[in-house]
């Protein structure tokens, strides 16, 4: 349970987004990283914003439970195209082969997401874990590409993007490579 002062903290963080924001997040604490996420997606509804989630199914399950919980109906902000949730692991099926991503099958793949998303709602956040994953299967380069070509589509397309790393998958990874993940984002979440 986040203490009002570490709430305020989370809030003020999220106020101050811009639409071409690539935010990071290192986390070391589960609960930590699920505030982070559930205000992002939560100050987007508050915008009407459309938010698409690309998550594992852990973290999309405890991410619907606490925004049910703080009084938003999931199922219906699905339903009116305003939530937009896919499988992590799926969408790298798309699009990554001999492990390395594909950049036109990316780009087609979160393209066709954020035209859905923008059928009814003109602005877009989103949040992914695709390169978390990567990075946890010691994908580094793989990883930095993925960051590089999410960078330059949320340029393009204008819309703020967070993702999130769990710690101590950087415990055993080169620490040029964990400054260059933190050098792809625009921002990072403070510490909590």
């Amino acid at each position: 349970m986040q203490s009002t002062q570490q709430q305020e903290a989370i809030e003020e963080f999220w106020q101050h987004t811009s639409h071409c924001d690539h935010v990071v997040q290192m986390y070391e604490n589960e609960d930590v990283f699920l505030d982070m996420l559930e205000v992002f997606v939560a100050e987007g509804f508050r915008k009407n914003d459309a938010v698409v989630i690309i998550a594992t199914p852990e973290h999309r399950a405890a991410l619907a439970e606490r925004l049910e919980r703080s009084g938003i109906n999931v199922a219906a902000a699905a339903s009116s195209g305003q939530f937009i949730v896919r499988d992590a692991r799926d969408c790298l099926a798309r699009f990554m082969f001999d492990g390395w991503p594909a950049e036109s099958r990316f780009n087609e793949m979160i393209e066709e997401l954020l035209d859905k998303a923008r059928e009814k709602h003109p602005t877009v956040r989103a949040f992914g874990e695709m390169v978390a994953l990567l990075w946890e299967e010691k994908l580094y380069r793989a990883t930095m590409r993925l960051e590089h070509m999410w960078t330059q589509l949320c340029q393009r397309e204008s819309f703020p993007l967070f993702c999130a790393y769990p710690k101590a998958s950087f415990d055993s990874a080169d620490p040029a490579d964990c400054r260059e993940v933190h050098n792809a984002h625009t921002r990072a979440c403070p510490p909590l």
